[in-house]
């Protein structure tokens, strides 16, 4: 009989694919996680592993996670349908976003309309997203580029241009546009790989069988417009950023290029049971003005 803590562990060591960090993560001795993931496989009459060099989920392995994460997601709605059945509250919404930024706004409004949720906010590429709601490990998710998935559906947000922010001064800073040749050879400033703004630049540069000068990656995306106004390159920033209040000094230019744009869009779980928490938070984000940055309904 499978036991609920083996298949929990097994999920952290699928995606992981590495026993030490995986047994890090779950604070458990990696031998002792070595034979819980051997008796599963015993069990269930098929390695669910390839060992040979580095540990890789096989076909069965990913066939296997498919079913357990789901299984194990229907059991945590489960467990917080009883507790919001129980409880006078709308009980606690969970949004994965790859940054938080653009949701401010909403968040905030949100927050003030309804100060009893608990809101979790989970940081997460968008190459795990779909993991995570098929898993139910969160409620909704806002990615900045596209998610291809089954058992997903969505809702876009916004489409906006994505330009070149440079420094003051800068030889680019008085250009209407700039061209990506033009770039080559620029120093950028930009975000780790997974991160959306990585991921265009590099898509950008790609097609032209070119390769972006990379100076500073940084695990804070935020930061990015600080350290191109400081001085140290230029980067990608989309025009929503433009918008903020608190942006540091410089210059933005667009880009000429049909394919430097970002579309934001929210995401969830076709099958899953959404609570009243999680169902407002939905609505709240989908009425938004983006533009205006205010609820559409008080326009």
């Amino acid at each position: 009989m499978m036991e609920l803590h083996a298949l929990r562990q097994f999920v952290v060591v699928a995606r992981l694919e590495h026993l030490s960090r995986a047994a890090e993560e779950l604070r458990v001795a990696q031998p002792s996680l070595s034979r819980t993931i051997a008796r599963l496989e015993s069990e269930l009459g098929t390695p669910l592993f390839d060992r040979s060099g580095r540990l890789r989920l096989n076909d069965t392995g990913r066939l296997f996670r498919d079913y357990v994460e789901r299984s194990l997601g229907e059991l945590e709605a489960g467990r917080r349908a009883v507790a919001e059945a129980t409880s006078e509250g709308l009980g606690t919404v969970r949004l994965a976003s790859e940054t938080f930024l653009t949701l401010t706004g909403p968040l905030a409004a949100y927050k003030r309309a309804h100060p009893s949720v608990e809101i979790e906010l989970h940081w997460s590429p968008a190459e795990d997203m779909a993991r995570r709601l098929r898993a139910q490990d969160v409620d909704l998710c806002v990615a900045s580029q596209p998610i291809h998935a089954e058992g997903l559906e969505s809702v876009q947000l916004f489409d906006e241009a994505v330009g070149v922010g440079t420094p003051l001064g800068h030889p680019l800073a008085g250009r209407a546009s700039v061209s990506i040749d033009e770039l080559v050879g620029q120093p950028f400033v930009t975000a780790r790989k997974g991160h959306w703004i990585r991921r265009l630049l590099d898509r950008l540069f790609a097609a032209r069988g070119l390769t972006p000068k990379i100076v500073c990656e940084v695990d804070e995306p935020s930061a990015i417009a600080g350290l191109i106004s400081a001085g140290l390159g230029v980067g990608l920033v989309p025009a929503f950023a433009r918008r903020s209040a608190t942006r540091p000094p410089g210059a933005w230019v667009a880009v000429d290029s049909p394919d430097c744009r970002r579309t934001v869009t929210l995401h969830w779980g076709a099958d899953s049971h959404l609570s009243a928490a999680a169902r407002l938070m939905r609505t709240t984000i989908t009425s938004w003005e983006w533009i205006t940055g205010e609820p559409q309904e008080k326009r």
